[in-house]
């Protein structure tokens, strides 16, 4: 009859006792450190969505004003909200407005701020990234413009822009 033993003697398997220990020891850094990284990437993620809802609103705000000097003042102003209300702060910001404002015009905006790498993900990662996000908007065709025959007694094809003197 032979007798089963309740567990290995050292000579058998003591080669192995340990292992699970220096394995956990090198893996759950590196889990840490994974982890760590898909913060960072999804806080730079956010930032860049956030830096493109302030484009986008900056766009559209700009494509709503008569003139380029204003436009530009009001993509600046709306970006500089935007993202105070959604609590990116810019190193540094430039907002960049072109186009047209003339009716059927495209306004285009650009903004660009450098984020700080350290605030993003809270690891203190040294140093910072630039987030460009570029945006156009059309002009409304019929901004400024009557709605047609009825209104004033002009025909479709002689709208007056309102509040011009005829």
């Amino acid at each position: 009859m032979r007798r089963v033993g309740r567990g290995r003697s050292r000579a058998q398997g003591g080669a192995e006792t340990g292992a699970a220990t220096i394995e956990l020891v090198f893996t759950v850094p590196a889990l840490i450190l994974m982890l760590w990284f898909l913060v960072f990437c999804g806080r730079m993620t956010d930032a860049r969505l956030r830096v493109e809802d302030a484009a986008h609103q900056a766009a559209r705000s700009a494509s709503s004003q008569r003139t380029m000097s204003i436009a530009d003042a009001r993509a600046w102003s709306t970006a500089v909200e935007a993202l105070k209300s959604a609590g990116t702060t810019c190193e540094s910001l430039d907002v960049v407005t072109r186009g047209s404002v003339q009716s059927g015009g495209t306004v285009r905006t650009t903004v660009t701020c450098r984020v700080e790498l350290s605030d993003l993900a809270l690891l203190q990662v040294p140093g910072s990234a630039d987030i460009a996000i570029e945006f156009a908007s059309p002009v409304d065709v019929h901004r400024g413009t009557q709605r047609g025959p009825g209104t004033s007694g002009v025909s479709s094809s002689e709208n007056r822009i309102v509040g011009a003197v005829p």
